[in-house]
């Protein structure tokens, strides 16, 4: 069901952008090397395209790929060189996270020796 959902706004996107830059699905096809009853496809969410493909089309399109793959801020790190995005942890792990940020390397060994100790210690319920 997610990759359903995931085409469908794709190629909604992507219907949006080439309308906005006022060009047709056939003249967006030449450009992506593909044939316009394939782009078609794409912008009626009935299929996904391939990686080349896809980076071409936010190419031709002038669009992020993280715009036509509906990813926000908050889902990916800009770079390689930023933090993971913490969002999918729970309250108490990224209240965690952020407060080892500020620990020395010599406090988080200490800690790690203590958490990989507590590893095979049962929880309570």
């Amino acid at each position: 069901m997610e990759t359903e959902l995931l085409m469908k706004s794709l190629g909604e996107v992507a219907r949006a952008a080439r309308e906005r830059l006022g060009l047709t699905q056939t003249q967006v096809a030449r450009q992506l090397g593909i044939a316009p009853n394939v782009y078609g496809r794409i912008e009626r969410g009935h299929m996904m395209p391939a990686v080349p493909t896809l980076r071409r089309l936010a190419l031709v399109l002038g669009l992020s790929a993280d715009v036509l793959l509906a990813l926000g801020r908050a889902d990916v790190a800009p770079s390689l060189e930023a933090p993971t995005p913490e969002n999918n942890l729970s309250p108490e792990l990224r209240q965690t996270v952020r407060m080892l940020r500020g620990w020395t390397p010599a406090r988080v060994k200490w800690l790690n020796r203590i958490l990989k100790a507590m590893e095979n210690v049962p929880e309570e319920e």
